[in-house]
């Protein structure tokens, strides 16, 4: 992976959002009403259907103890994501960044941008950001209004997407109000929380707040872990709590 990608040539390599191809409601016809419901919550009619979102973000990241951050996120649905951060410890400042580019993941982390805190790569790196790039699709709800997203729900709140991307099959979870709106999404996810072997694990975010931006209606408050669905989530497994301050499409 070129590691010195930016974030602002991953943003400026997607097309113009007037480009895109508009969301029209009545093209979901043949899918589960809750997917109906979901999807026409999350998009209005006739808004571009972006391949691409901008994301402005503050919070709290758990590192042992919690943390205040502020970070700026490029989905490329294409190519990937960038996800950079700085993040407020005692009387020190760490920056850095979570990648998946060209097929690969990265984490790169330092203290002042100088020090080396985290250097990581390879396999199991790879396979775990790209799972967190499928279910960011959250932020990006166009792409799950795409042709090769298969959707199935057995009850009227919850529903099931799949589809291949960046190198995996993703099986994602969703509870979603009468409205339509996301209540949670989960998944399993490549990871090891507790240090041990890699393997899958149950991964998700509950979703508190939303906003619209630009005819998406996605969510803006949101606390995400590990142990997604059991004991362990609270308060093991819940590593990052964030609000999305802004979000800007393109096609």
């Amino acid at each position: 992976m070129k590691r010195q990608q930016s974030l602002e040539q991953l943003w400026n390599s997607a097309v113009a959002v007037g480009s895109a191809q508009s969301f029209e409601p009545t093209a979901l016809s043949a899918l589960p009403q809750a997917a109906q419901r979901y999807l026409k919550h999350a998009i209005a009619s006739g808004t571009p259907l972006a391949t691409s979102v901008r994301l402005q973000m503050h919070g709290e990241i758990k590192l042992q103890r919690w943390y205040p951050f502020s970070a700026e996120q490029v989905i490329h649905w294409s190519r990937g994501m960038i996800w950079q951060a700085t993040v407020k410890m005692w009387n020190m400042t760490l920056r850095g960044s979570d990648c998946f580019l060209n097929n690969q993941g990265e984490m790169d982390w330092k203290f002042f941008g100088i020090f080396p805190v985290i250097s990581a790569r390879g396999p199991d790196i790879t396979r775990s950001t790209a799972g967190r790039v499928n279910i960011e699709s959250l932020w990006l709800p166009s792409v799950l209004s795409l042709a090769g997203v298969t959707w199935t729900s057995s009850e009227h709140n919850q529903l099931h997407a799949r589809f291949s991307a960046h190198t995996e099959i993703a099986e994602l979870d969703y509870v979603i109000g009468e409205s339509g709106e996301l209540k949670a999404v989960h998944m399993l996810r490549w990871g090891n929380p507790d240090k041990g072997n890699f393997r899958y694990v149950p991964f998700g975010a509950l979703i508190e707040e939303e906003q619209t931006f630009g005819g998406y209606t996605i969510p803006t408050r949101v606390r995400v872990g590990w142990n997604f669905g059991t004991n362990h989530f609270d308060p093991e497994g819940e590593f990052f709590r964030a609000t999305i301050d802004q979000a800007v499409y393109r096609g």
